[in-house]
């Protein structure tokens, strides 16, 4: 049994690159390009992991951590920010958005999926 991410970006090409790692290491990934297709692709999808971009068109990423956190089955599922928003106090933001942890673009491919295994629970292990 594949584990499920949903990817919330909008960038086409770190949509492949993320894809590409993820799908390699066996994982499932579904994809949304923008906050609200990502909401709603979450209540549908049942993820193992949200990776999040922050800066994205018409709903930005901390509003859209905060809607994910008040859909009840959604609560306890960990939301990674995946961003370029690399400034002081921007992974504070984040967590207190209600994201689970914080990576900063550009992703290192050689230590990403690594990085993200941390956030999702041995039991949705395959």
């Amino acid at each position: 049994m594949s584990r499920r991410i949903l990817l919330i970006e909008d960038n086409e090409q770190n949509r492949y690159l993320v894809t590409f790692l993820l799908e390699h290491h066996g994982f499932e990934v579904v994809s949304a390009p923008d906050g609200l297709h990502g909401i709603e692709l979450a209540r549908t999808s049942e993820p193992d992991l949200i990776l999040l971009d922050i800066q994205l068109p018409t709903m930005h990423g901390y509003a859209v951590a905060r809607a994910l956190r008040g859909v009840d089955s959604l609560r306890h599922t960990p939301i990674v920010a995946v961003t370029s928003h690399a400034m002081v106090g921007d992974r504070e933001k984040s967590l207190a958005a209600g994201c689970n942890g914080y990576i900063e673009k550009p992703i290192n491919p050689e230590t990403f999926v690594a990085e993200i295994e941390r956030f999702i629970s041995p039991a949705s292990a395959p």
